[in-house]
């Protein structure tokens, strides 16, 4: 698509400190808090803007506006918690919205809103904090103004500005208006992690009412007056294009309004959605498959294998890897993992509104402005004409970060000239998906008499994500996400090389919940796990002298081996698998135990999880997020592979793309041990990389049998060796 070079540059725009300072000031010199003006309430009895991040009611309540999407990662709590903490409102009293993309645009208030990375805390942490300690500086301004007091005889709590010395004290909603007008000569200091007094609590989430009494607005959920839906059907080889259709044999049905070409099918617009999805599907389209028609999953698997031995670029080099292969104990192991699916429970859908003067969008998406300039390219206008109504995600993990719905959507109301919401079914969304690459990885080691590692090899054949989006060509041979977790795996080795071949095939790719990780570690836990065994050591103890210098690594290690009972015996047919690994600036170590029944079957029963991120806004938060990661990793590496046959994705549902339910799902364990110092680490993503190796290490515990390709389902566990 010819959008994505202009999305990639503005996703790359960040809202540092400094940044928002500077942003922050007006052409007079004063400061207005991160917004080029501060609009005040026209009437006392109005809300007042104090600034581009908050409004303040007369009644005191506080809503805080928020520049990334909330898509069950808990950030429409955790950053408005970073703005309390400064503005000392009342909590109970806080609200919380999405900042908007027009207005972005035109002013950069807000920065990026992309969300993904699991860099919301990461980026955002300071700035938001400016934001609360800014707006409380200035109401404390007003009230010192209209009480001819100083304003360092003043003090903010719960939501009112006190002088202690009169006892006079106004609530945050009779002084908006006046502190929305005050120019702050300088910014205010913010408070120091140790200083916290609610950021830190395992506060309620602000959405959980919302969600659960139905009141949540979903982009599913959105319903306009004249409305119309449309549904899709498209080639079902990637790529690939419409040759020709027929229209007339399904315009003439009950409720059926036009037959509208878009990229890569062909929609169906009705006044029932469920009338479009059956016409769409009758619809007679003839394809253009290209030249991709006659590849299968069978064929990638050999041409990936084949590429490591091919021309590799280095990604890390050092000591003489070659020559100290070639002394001590060689142990070999090749890995492979498929493609997966992003496979979020709401699928993909957009509503779009394509008018004369303008274009408004209701959706869930990753990347609001990014969605706007979309809606602009494929409506013809002008970016600034274009609202973008983030709802909540019913899950994202990477996907809804490039809107392929949007287009549709778009196209389709400016061709009807009415509202549409068009709905990808779930075998659209899960056969035309953006999937995590597939790789072939290929590992070399060679232990020394006494057992410890003298060198390790690494070499990877992945799909390029950079080329895939259009980003670049990837030129120099490697790209950051296809050697996370290798290029910069922590174990000591004084002798390594890690090598990389970027490799697509028609299958586009994208970023897939905690990325090259997901992958990498999987391979790195697993096939240290086999130098452990080969040196006829503990696992855990292995991993401990390899980590030695790292005290932050063996924190994390160690706090999962004694929660999760490494070394205590477990019945005949459980054991367990350790795995440890870092992604997004956070320490993750799992230990996971699990079952292999007689008939080969995988019981994961308990999963246990010690997590460094440093610094933690709310520890509720981290503890949902971790188990969130186990499970969608768990599903992947028990489950799921994404194969093509004829050029097209054989999978459509959860028949044959299944998920983890409740009855698989283990008993999950979280346990925070914090380096604190200036880590500020995500906490989305990390969960994820661990659980396939450390799943994969007990099941070898159990049976005696390495598991090198994913998904575990495909290898027969029936018997012992």
């Amino acid at each position: 698509m010819t959008y994505q070079p202009a999305i990639a540059t503005l996703s790359r725009r960040t809202l540092g400190r400094r940044d928002f300072v500077i942003a922050s000031l007006t052409a007079s010199g004063g400061m207005m808090l991160g917004l080029r003006r501060a609009v005040a309430a026209s009437a006392a009895n109005e809300p007042a803007e104090v600034g581009a991040w908050i409004v303040i009611d007369p009644d005191d309540s506080v809503t805080i506006r928020v520049s990334k999407s909330e898509m069950g990662q808990g950030i429409y709590t955790a950053l408005p918690m970073l703005v309390a903490e400064e503005l000392g409102c009342d909590w109970g009293k806080v609200r919380v919205e999405h900042a908007s993309a027009t207005r972005n645009l035109a002013t950069h208030d807000y920065g990026s809103m992309g969300t993904g990375g699991s860099r919301s805390i990461r980026s955002l942490h300071a700035t938001m904090q400016q934001v609360g300690a800014s707006a409380r500086a200035r109401l404390i301004a007003a009230a010192a103004q209209l009480w001819s007091v100083p304003a360092s005889a003043c003090s903010v709590s719960d939501g009112q500005v006190r002088h202690v010395e009169s006892g006079r004290a106004l609530g945050f909603g009779a002084l908006a208006a006046a502190a929305a007008k005050v120019q702050l000569a300088a910014e205010p200091a913010i408070k120091t992690p140790d200083q916290y007094t609610l950021a830190g609590k395992p506060l309620a989430r602000l959405d959980t009412k919302a969600k659960s009494n139905g009141q949540a607005m979903f982009g599913i959920d959105v319903r306009l007056p004249d409305m119309v839906y449309a549904a899709v059907t498209m080639c079902p080889v990637p790529g690939g294009t419409v040759k020709s259709y027929d229209a007339s044999k399904v315009l003439g049905r009950r409720g059926i309004q036009a037959v509208v070409p878009v990229p890569g099918g062909v929609a169906v617009v009705a006044d029932r959605f469920w009338r479009a999805k059956q016409a769409a599907a009758d619809l007679p389209v003839e394809w253009n498959p290209g030249a991709d028609a006659g590849t299968d999953s069978a064929t990638f698997r050999a041409a990936y294998r084949a590429a490591l031995d091919g021309k590799l670029t280095v990604a890390r080099n050092e000591g003489d890897t070659a020559q100290a292969l070639t002394q001590g104990k060689l142990v070999e192991a090749a890995y492979e993992v498929p493609h997966l699916s992003h496979a979020p429970m709401e699928p993909l859908n957009c509503t779009a509104h394509v008018r004369p003067d303008g274009v408004d969008v209701w959706m869930g998406t990753q990347n609001a402005d990014a969605a706007l300039l979309l809606a602009a390219h494929a409506a013809g206008v002008a970016p600034e004409k274009v609202q973008i109504h983030t709802c909540y995600l019913g899950g994202g993990f990477g996907r809804r970060a490039m809107n392929d719905e949007l287009v549709q959507a778009v196209i389709v109301s400016k061709a009807v000239g009415k509202p549409v919401k068009l709905l990808w079914t779930r075998e659209t969304d899960i056969r035309h998906d953006r999937y995590r690459p597939q790789a072939a990885l290929r590992c070399r080691a060679s232990l020394a008499a006494d057992g410890s590692l003298n060198a390790l090899h690494l070499q990877t054949a992945v799909g390029s994500i950079t080329r895939s989006l259009g980003w670049g060509t990837a030129d120099s041979g490697v790209e950051p996400q296809a050697v996370e977790g290798l290029a910069n795996q922590p174990y000591a080795v004084a002798n390594q090389r890690v090598e990389c071949v970027l490799k697509n095939t028609h299958i586009p790719v994208m970023f897939w919940r905690s990325v090259g990780s997901s992958q990498n570690a999987f391979v790195v836990e697993s096939f240290i796990d086999e130098l452990a065994h080969a040196a006829g050591q503990d696992a855990y103890q292995f991993r401990r002298k390899l980590l030695a210098h790292r005290p932050d690594f063996l924190r994390v290690l160690d706090t999962a081996a004694e929660k999760g009972d490494w070394g205590k015996p477990l019945p005949a047919g459980k054991g367990r698998g350790i795995a440890i690994h870092e992604s997004f600036d956070t320490i993750v170590a799992q230990v996971v135990e699990a079952a292999v029944s007689p008939r080969g079957e995988v019981k994961v029963e308990r999963v246990v999880c010690a997590v460094d991120c440093g610094w933690v806004v709310n520890p509720r938060l981290v503890e949902m997020q971790i188990e969130s990661g186990v499970i969608y990793g768990l599903t992947a590496a028990l489950f799921d592979a994404i194969t093509i046959k004829d050029g097209a994705v054989e999978q459509g549902n959860f028949d044959t793309y299944p998920m983890v339910r409740m009855a698989d799902a283990p008993r999950i364990e979280t346990y925070l041990t914090l380096s604190r110092g200036a880590r500020w680490g995500g906490i989305g993503e990390p969960g994820t990389p661990p659980v396939a190796p450390a799943v994969c290490n007990a099941i070898f515990a159990v049976t005696g049998k390495r598991i090198r390709s994913l998904p575990i389902s495909d290898t027969d566990l029936t018997s012992r060796t």
